[in-house]
């Protein structure tokens, strides 16, 4: 069970990243039905830490703290910067150990310098992703996916993308609910798939956050239903191929894509909050069959419905 979560300060560090991981796993979301994690910040040599900004932050723990976390996380910081002997042997020990270990953005260094990525795939931000691979030849560097996890690493790529990541593992380790949670109180998507592209190449547009607003919204209000984009374009106002093309540039993914990824959590929910029958599940959350859902969660939760639900039911037995 994820409770102890320690974030390392990098001399060099990025506000962004770091703040990332603390709006995470630091604030108390319990008021919300939400996390509590055991939360603390260490460094190699406690006191002031400078910024990639200049500034400096006081951090008064030590990596001693660390000993014993179900999650250390590794934010972005300046990619030429020595890791300190200690952080290496902290991060190695805790890998050892099964404990999760997170890196955002160029975070992906730190632990490629302490071994831990090698014969792995991982990710980092694009644009450092061809010197990484070209520093660390035995990695198996992924430039195009907002996450990576392998084993009981997650790579996470730039800046937003760690908020992705992190969901992703609050979601792994405490279910689709506690995620929903933290992601509503962060004003982000609850989850955006770690094998989705980081950056979308043709222009969009600077309306994009309201065109598909209302299609999106009866889309979610009628998931049980065949949607066709045939359907979806007459609700649109536009050609099948306008509205394809346009909805995957607005939203970064298919409709189709877009349409399981809701029908998941929609299925998670409701194995979490209800002892529906899986047949009953499927048809609700529109992936009509217990066969069909059984294969959208194998193929992207690497679980079975009901293995899922035995992990993280709140209903009792």
């Amino acid at each position: 069970m994820l409770q102890k979560v320690v974030l390392l300060a990098i001399p060099g560090v990025a506000p962004f990243e770091f703040g990332v991981v603390c709006e995470a796993f630091g604030i108390d979301r319990t008021d919300h039905g939400g996390p509590k994690f055991d939360f603390t910040i260490v460094t190699a040599e406690p006191g002031p830490v400078r910024t990639s900004l200049g500034y400096e932050m006081m951090i008064a723990d030590g990596l001693d703290e660390a000993a014993d976390a179900d999650l250390i996380a590794v934010p972005a910081h300046e990619i030429d910067a020595d890791v300190h002997p200690d952080v290496v042997r902290l991060l190695q020990d805790a890998a050892a150990r099964g404990a999760w270990i997170l890196s955002i953005c160029s975070g992906a260094f730190t632990l490629a310098k302490a071994g831990l990525l090698s014969g792995r795939r991982a990710t980092t931000h694009w644009m450092h992703a061809d010197r990484l691979a070209r520093d660390f030849p035995d990695i198996d560097v992924d430039p195009d996916v907002l996450f990576v996890e392998d084993g009981n690493i997650i790579t996470g790529a730039g800046t937003a993308s760690g908020i992705d990541a992190c969901l992703h593992l609050i979601r792994t380790e405490l279910g689709a609910s506690a995620a929903n949670v933290v992601a509503r109180r962060m004003v982000v998507p609850p989850q955006r798939s770690g094998g989705q592209s980081q950056y979308i190449a043709t222009p969009i547009p600077e309306c994009r956050s309201d065109s598909f607003a209302e299609v999106t919204a009866w889309m979610l209000e009628n998931l049980d239903q065949e949607l066709t984009v045939d359907e979806l374009a007459r609700k649109a106002l536009m050609s099948p191929r306008t509205f394809a093309r346009r909805f995957k540039a607005d939203t970064g993914a298919t409709p189709g894509a877009w349409l399981n990824r809701q029908r998941l959590l929609r299925a998670q929910q409701l194995l979490e909050e209800s002892s529906l029958a899986l047949d009953t599940v499927a048809a609700e959350s529109g992936f009509g069959t217990a066969a069909v859902m059984r294969h959208h969660f194998s193929k992207t939760l690497s679980t079975t419905p009901a293995a899922y639900r035995r992990a993280f039911c709140r209903i009792p037995a």
